[in-house]
């Protein structure tokens, strides 16, 4: 690493990065909409277009990048080198820190710079953080996939189904999960569409609510089935540390067809699960439009909009391996890029 580099990380005390992209109608159910609810009343100065970021692990924190065709760039220490107001972490660009225009700017500033490799990390040689660090909400979606809710013998529903998961969840690209250390033994995968909002608001209309998305990433809600059924509540098959993987790309809005997205997961090179995100019951608007009708969204909450089938948990009983120790996850989305997880 460039000693003037290592200097300015150890002072700051930053420690992630993240990444520049170059690169149905409801049928269920219709939330009333009411005309003098709260709208947007958070938002960044914009919401990016054409960029997709990271977070990345730096020492003990955590700070942003954008990819670029050149590797990630290191927002932190080319903003104090080329002396950019840009935001430093993606909790700084969600709370509308520093000069959002200053990302771009700072890019083409650092791949024009002699300087230049200074502030590139290679994509393989990168320690990714997840790529929202600090949601005020993780909500989560239950039973979203008609196949799925064929498989495990469900209805499919009338209304979301809505859970939650907590900060400590939190996974990310090239993590671990230590399940040996949790009191369960039924582990499975649940991969995920992520829906991560640039505009808070309340009661948001179902035909405005894509515009209030900062963007999406490819998640992995994995569950300890036998916590999971322990009651009539969810929550706590859901919530074990690093049960919700996130990243490692965070991909603008602008970029992204929600509704119409592949979505795979493999495990150990075996594929488990194929489908796309067409075959939600409830696609993004309308998950948003419901939630919102509930709950105040803000800027940096996440919504995993839940699993399609293929889960352990829909295979009949005597087909049922549930995962172990030494297991590797890999979770893919058409556009948002994959990341992979092992369980210890």
């Amino acid at each position: 690493m460039n000693t003037n580099r290592r200097r300015f990380l150890k002072t700051t005390g930053l420690a992630g990065v993240a990444a520049l992209a170059g690169t149905g109608a409801l049928t269920q159910v219709t939330p009333a909409q009411s005309e003098t609810a709260p709208k947007a009343t958070m938002r960044p100065p914009e919401i990016p277009k054409n960029m997709t970021f990271c977070t990345l692990k730096l020492g003990d924190g955590y700070g942003l990048g954008l990819r670029t065709e050149k590797g990630i760039l290191d927002v932190a220490s080319a903003a104090h080198a080329l002396k950019e107001n840009a935001p430093t972490s993606i909790d700084a660009v969600f709370k509308g820190e520093g000069d959002m225009g200053a990302l771009k700017r700072l890019a083409e500033k650092a791949k024009a710079g002699a300087q230049a490799a200074n502030f590139f990390i290679p994509e393989a040689e990168a320690k990714f953080g997840p790529a929202v660090t600090n949601p005020e909400k993780i909500v989560c979606i239950g039973l979203n996939y008609r196949k799925h809710a064929e498989e495990t013998g469900q209805p499919v529903p009338k209304l979301p189904i809505l859970f939650n998961k907590f900060n400590n969840a939190l996974n990310a690209h090239n993590g671990t999960i230590a399940v040996s250390k949790e009191p369960a033994e039924q582990f499975d995968y649940e991969a995920e569409l992520v829906i991560v909002m640039g505009r808070g608001g309340r009661n948001i209309k179902e035909e405005e609510a894509l515009s209030y998305v900062f963007g999406y990433a490819t998640g992995n809600d994995f569950t300890a089935r036998d916590l999971q059924s322990r009651s009539s509540q969810w929550m706590l098959g859901k919530s074990c540390d690093g049960f919700g993987v996130v990243g490692p790309w965070l991909v603008s809005a602008d970029q992204v067809d929600p509704n119409n997205l592949k979505i795979e997961l493999m495990v150990n090179g075996q594929k488990r699960q194929s489908s796309n995100t067409a075959d939600m019951v409830f696609n993004c608007q309308q998950l948003i439009a419901y939630i919102s009708k509930h709950l105040t969204l803000k800027p940096g909450d996440i919504i995993f909009t839940g699993t399609p089938e293929g889960v352990i948990n829909g295979m009949p009983k005597d087909k049922r391996v549930w995962l172990k120790p030494g297991d590797k996850i890999v979770t893919s989305i058409e556009r948002l890029g994959e990341h992979a997880f092992t369980l210890t």
